[in-house]
């Protein structure tokens, strides 16, 4: 809680999904001078934009979380868009944190930034062996790009920027637009729609065979506020469950707590994505005392029972 009180905090992206229960995490913890910028205000694509938002917020520490993400779809509809603009936000940040002489930044990246091959599960000494998952490529390497960013500014300059990899996260204010959202919010908006219409089927994209690893919010949250607390070395930090799941069981699972009875068809024609994602945690807990709390099923629940009340 001390420590807290001292910081003047910016949280970029604090108004989006992980990023409110980032700043919930905060305030819970007794942080008291904290800034949430809009992009209305401070465009962090422009190098004035942010060398403004540091002049404003004067702050000790910064928490980078903004950017431009999507599903499968979204990736390979827009790969120009979410390469440069998660570049462009994330390097012109940290030129500024260093200008600034900023105390710290936590940086978060992306699990989308592992090769697409890599042995299950990924430890964080394995990012650069191999090229990421095709379809999610430019989004994952202008993420991994700040992280060498990072190391090369601590290196040069003494700027204290550390790097987070979280896996695929879900939970209660998530985006459901179909045309943008991730695999869990997409797979309940279908199935709640499907249950309320008495639709006989609904189509699933791809096989159903690849594996995923999902993360409740709250405790990314928990995971970055702990890392923005204590973690201090050049090396990325993987913030996960460890708990993996295929698509295929994850459909049957929200369809049953969404309680659609329909059949479930799967197009493989669609891409997969990459075979498997499963993080290697036990840094996590062995620098930041981290470990996730919410078992899935709970989590899905709670996302489930949000979405219901909020889908009007």
């Amino acid at each position: 809680m001390d420590f807290w009180r001292e910081q003047r905090v910016v949280v970029t992206g604090g108004a989006g999904f992980l990023g409110s229960f980032v700043v919930d995490a905060l305030k819970a913890r007794g942080c008291r001078d904290l800034v949430v910028p809009r992009s209305r205000t401070y465009d962090l694509r422009n190098n004035r934009a942010i060398a403004q938002l540091f002049e404003d917020a004067q702050p000790t520490l910064v928490l980078h979380l903004a950017a431009v993400v999507g599903g499968i779809g979204a990736n390979r509809e827009h790969p120009g868009k979410f390469f440069y603009e998660n570049a462009l936000m994330g390097i012109a940040l940290i030129e500024q944190a260093r200008i600034f002489k900023l105390r710290k930044l936590v940086v978060v990246g992306t699990i989308c930034a592992y090769p697409k091959f890599t042995p299950v599960p990924f430890k964080e000494e394995e990012l650069w062996n191999g090229y990421p998952e095709e379809t999610n490529a430019p989004y994952g390497v202008a993420k991994k790009a700040l992280l060498v960013q990072c190391q090369a500014y601590r290196q040069e300059y003494g700027l204290n920027a550390v790097f987070l990899l979280p896996v695929n996260l879900y939970g209660p204010r998530d985006n459901f637009d179909p045309e943008s959202s991730h695999v869990i919010p997409a797979l309940i908006k279908k199935c709640v729609n499907a249950r309320d219409r008495g639709d006989a089927f609904i189509e699933c994209w791809g096989t159903g065979s690849p594996t995923r690893e999902f993360l409740y919010v709250e405790d990314a949250a928990d995971g970055i506020v702990r890392a923005a607390e204590s973690y201090e070395k050049p090396e990325p930090i993987n913030i996960g469950s460890g708990m993996e799941i295929s698509i295929h069981d994850l459909v049957e699972l929200i369809a049953k707590l969404t309680n659609y009875t329909g059949a479930i068809r799967w197009d493989p024609t669609k891409p997969d994505g990459q075979p498997r994602r499963c993080l290697d945690v036990t840094k996590a807990e062995r620098e930041l005392g981290f470990r996730a709390r919410t078992p899935l099923e709970e989590g899905l629940r709670k996302t489930i029972a949000w979405y219901e009340q909020h889908r009007s």
